[in-house]
């Protein structure tokens, strides 16, 4: 019982990981990314597309995407989604090439980015202890219905523990790194 119980958190503890680096992507490094990118949405027949399944998206260089619709009348409703999906970058199109070119972060742009970072990497440590505050309570509840011994329940509490705090680590890890980045763009 109390290894279905870790097994569970294991997975739930990696899916939270998987999730912080998805958001933290999107989080703009002065640099072309083409993650920022996945949130936008363009209106194409009607339906809201995800941008890479109209156009193709390539980083030309550091500093520069440029989008190629793969149907010339779309490149309006491209430049209209980028423009509504507050990502903060102006695109211009020459007719067939969209480009979005990403500026110089200034000093106090960076400082604001870093503390969005934090933020992020907080609520992927507030969803880590929600993950352990459930196993332990799983692991009470299996006590109390007598499906695990009190040994048994003491080493998944430590287990789910130890879990908890390697996850932790890993969270600080990746947000140390991604605001370092960003700093020192």
């Amino acid at each position: 019982m109390t290894d279905d119980i870790i097994a569970n958190l294991v997975t739930e503890m990696t899916q939270t990981l998987e999730a912080l680096k998805r958001d933290l992507a999107k989080v703009r490094t002065g640099r072309a990314n083409l993650a920022i990118l996945d949130g936008v949405r363009v209106d194409y027949y009607g339906q809201a597309t995800p941008l890479n399944q109209v156009a193709a998206l390539k980083i030309a260089d550091p500093r520069l995407i440029t989008i190629k619709p793969w149907e010339k009348g779309m490149i309006q409703p491209i430049e209209k989604a980028i423009l509504g999906g507050d990502i903060g970058l102006t695109p211009t199109n020459d007719g067939e090439l969209i480009r979005l070119a990403i500026p110089p972060l200034t000093q106090e742009r960076r400082e604001q980015l870093a503390k969005q970072v934090r933020k992020i990497g907080e609520e992927g440590r507030v969803a880590l202890r929600g993950h352990r505050r459930d196993a332990n309570e799983m692991l009470k509840d299996a006590l109390n219905d007598g499906e695990v011994t009190e040994d048994d329940q003491r080493r998944g509490l430590t287990k789910v523990q130890a879990l908890t705090d390697e996850h932790v680590a890993k969270i600080d890890e990746i947000v140390e790194k991604k605001e370092q980045e960003i700093l020192n763009g």
